[in-house]
């Protein structure tokens, strides 16, 4: 009988750490480490036979084609939230599981969120940039606003804005959020305020995204919503760049509607050199990072493997997208419900 293979396409900067990967090994799998396919055609080639396939962002975009050129794949293991990059509808229909790990992301990104929502109402960077170029003078970066009292909006509230919640609870502010798909009860347990978009969106003097990127999320703040922010408020995006509309949110900066943005995503990424983003003083950029740490690697590859042995030894995985599917696995065919 064949053993179970797991394959991983990696680059070079992500490696697996060898005393996680020897646990794979040590439970009887076949772990088989790849740099990323050349071309799609090299997808079947190296990962045909493959019963897992392990994605630690090597493969970019993974379409029904290329799902089709896994034969004997019966999951997918996505490193952090997002598989926006992956055709679940597709995988769904062809008994393919798909597990992601977005309780790995929590802390981490709630405390992304916290520094740059920090940074821009303190205008930190600014300041550093204006002292670095001989300019000690705090009239220069006005106005510096405060926390207490002040309106916070979320947009999403899972994991990481309710952990948000907590971290920021000594910081006396009113919290909004919207999500039609969270439990009332939840945000009620955290003194959180449930209410529409739109209320949030006029309301909130800052505004903090945590959404996934869906068919529904897309361009979820346009140019209407930005124009019902108020001229004081900022946002703050540590979701997924397509969730705002970039050209109008570049209007929204340049023309006054907001005050600022921090954004930890962008709609192409990296950013063109000619994108006005990095041009605007009211912007903070960073590149995508905010679900990193310095103990990226283990805390990571340590959850991927746990679903990867899950997978393997029958079990349901601890997160799963696709709980519906019903899976071309013969040992794991029934959806176990906590």
């Amino acid at each position: 009988m064949a053993r179970f293979k797991v394959v991983r396409f990696i680059k070079p900067e992500l490696p697996v750490p060898d005393h996680i990967a020897q646990r794979l090994i040590d439970a009887g799998l076949d772990l088989v480490v790849l740099p990323p396919p050349a071309d799609r055609g090299d997808l079947e080639r190296l990962a045909g036979d493959a019963d897992l396939l392990w994605d630690y962002g090597g493969l970019g975009k993974i379409t029904r084609r290329d799902l089709e050129a896994l034969k004997r794949c019966g999951a997918i293991v996505k490193v952090g939230t997002g598989v926006d990059h992956i055709d679940v509808k597709a995988a769904t229909e062809m008994g393919i599981i798909v597990a992601n790990t977005p309780y790995v992301l929590t802390d981490a990104v709630a405390d992304h969120a916290i520094s740059l929502l920090f940074s821009l109402v303190r205008q930190v960077p600014r300041h550093d940039r204006l002292i670095r170029a001989g300019h000690w003078d705090f009239w220069l970066a006005l106005p510096l606003r405060r926390f207490r009292g002040a309106t916070l909006g979320l947009v999403g509230f899972g994991h990481i804005p309710q952990a948000l919640v907590a971290k920021l609870c000594g910081f006396g502010m009113r919290i909004l959020a919207f999500d039609p798909y969270a439990p009332a009860d939840v945000m009620v347990s955290l003194g959180v305020e449930s209410v529409s978009l739109d209320t949030l969106l006029q309301s909130a003097d800052y505004v903090s995204l945590h959404c996934p990127l869906t068919e529904e999320t897309r361009h979820l703040i346009g140019e209407r919503e930005l124009r019902m922010m108020k001229p004081s408020a900022v946002l703050v995006n540590t979701s997924r760049g397509p969730v705002v509309d970039e050209p109008a949110l570049i209007r929204a900066l340049q023309e006054g509607w907001i005050q600022g943005a921090a954004l930890d995503v962008a709609e192409k990424e990296p950013p063109e050199p000619d994108n006005p983003l990095l041009k605007l003083d009211n912007v903070i950029l960073t590149p995508h990072i905010a679900g990193h740490t310095d103990r990226f690697p283990d805390d990571y590859a340590e959850v991927c493997v746990e679903a990867i042995l899950d997978l393997a030894q029958g079990r349901w995985p601890r997160s799963v997208v696709n709980p519906s599917v019903r899976p071309r696995w013969g040992h794991l065919a029934a959806r176990q419900e906590a």
